[in-house]
């Protein structure tokens, strides 16, 4: 994932309904009808938050018979996963760093 994608994906998960959506896939495939049935939003807003997921590429879709089914794109989450991973890493790396120097005796410990 490009550290410019980042921003945007994290804005898409920022909202709790889409974050609902992204857990729901990852259990399994699910229509947008059936995600309209387990959460407390609209069928017609299910499908927008689809569609935002879809656009940062999160979620696919696949068509099965007369229904259309949304799935959880791991290698992307995987990508993401890594990266937040990473930044975290970095961030305890820097505080470990801080903690150090705040222990170093200073120079009247000398005397």
């Amino acid at each position: 994932m490009t550290a410019s994608a980042l921003p945007v994906v994290c804005a898409a998960l920022g909202d709790a309904t889409r974050w609902e959506i992204l857990t729901r896939l990852g259990e399994g495939p699910m229509s947008a009808s059936a995600l309209a049935r387990v959460l407390p939003v609209s069928r017609q807003a299910i499908g927008k938050h689809l569609e935002v997921l879809r656009e940062v590429g999160l979620v696919e879709s696949e068509q099965r018979g007369r229904e259309v089914v949304y799935l959880a794109v791991g290698a992307r989450l995987g990508a993401l996963a890594r990266e937040l991973d990473r930044i975290g890493r970095s961030w305890e790396t820097r505080l470990l760093r801080i903690k150090e120097l705040a222990e170093r005796p200073g120079p009247e410990a000398a005397t």
